[in-house]
């Protein structure tokens, strides 16, 4: 059976999309933590738009979890089609200050689960000559953002791979995307423990800040797939801001995020 597999598909963007998909018509393999939450969306899924919905229960910030569900999916003899390394978590504040295991965790989900996904699923979409890898990236993926450091080096990494194997997966007719969303309104803040001050400093408050719901974080993202596109912003505001801070050296961005972060939590 055809599928399209959605990591972080319990909530937020993920979940978004996946109702998207569902829509046209796609069946879905579905991963996250929480196990009642994703049997409650694949059997709405499947009821309401007729669709075999699936899930399997994973924490990608543990390694070998990633390994574990591709093993998953051969046993279920799930061909997967099209696989969307959505599931991502950030941190902010001062590095030193912060968790050593929660950031070695964010590196695990954000970059290494998604490198083992997309290394595993590949060869068989080769094979096929057909596939689709959407790997979602950030804002933060265009330079370093202080006091988000950890988080940001992932999206650049993320970036930078993704746009690699774009052109390695030519020859094969695999569609591979980067897709970059701006600040949404998720529980992004609260999971990567930033709901307070820190967010007013990195101008990320979901109450002042510009943001886009997932609903149209997820609307872009399908017509960006249906143009087949490699890459894409979502966010007209995300585009304008991807667009001028190309034109500033990192050294510049990062100075300035910084200054204007130690002015709004009066950091001497």
């Amino acid at each position: 059976m055809k599928v399209t597999l959605i990591t972080g598909a319990s909530g937020g963007i993920g979940e978004a999309i996946a109702n998207k998909l569902a829509a046209r018509k796609h069946n879905l393999l579905l991963v996250a933590r929480n196990a009642d939450k994703l049997a409650r969306q694949c059997k709405e899924l499947a009821g309401k738009f007729g669709i075999n919905a699936q899930f399997i229960k994973a924490d990608l910030a543990k390694p070998s979890s990633a390994e574990q569900v591709f093993a998953e999916t051969q046993q279920r003899g799930l061909e997967i089609h099209m696989l969307i390394n959505n599931a991502g978590i950030g941190s902010g504040g001062e590095f030193s200050e912060l968790s050593l295991k929660s950031e070695l965790d964010l590196i695990q989900l954000n970059i290494s689960s998604l490198v083992t996904l997309t290394h595993l699923f590949l060869p068989q979409m080769q094979n096929r000559k057909s596939g689709t890898i959407i790997n979602v990236a950030s804002m933060a993926a265009f330079g370093p953002v202080p006091y988000m450091a950890t988080y940001a080096a992932s999206k650049v990494f993320v970036r930078s791979f993704t746009e690699a194997i774009t052109q390695e997966c030519l020859p094969y007719q695999v569609h591979i995307m980067l897709f970059c969303p701006g600040l949404t309104k998720t529980n992004f803040n609260s999971a990567a423990g930033i709901d307070n001050e820190i967010a007013k400093g990195l101008s990320s408050d979901y109450n002042t800040a510009p943001t886009q719901t997932p609903e149209e974080v997820a609307d872009e993202m399908m017509k960006a797939l249906e143009k087949r596109k490699h890459f894409a912003i979502s966010g007209r505001l995300n585009r304008f801001g991807a667009t001028i801070s190309a034109l500033f050296p990192n050294v510049r961005i990062a100075r300035f995020i910084a200054k204007s972060y130690q002015k709004e939590l009066n950091i001497a």
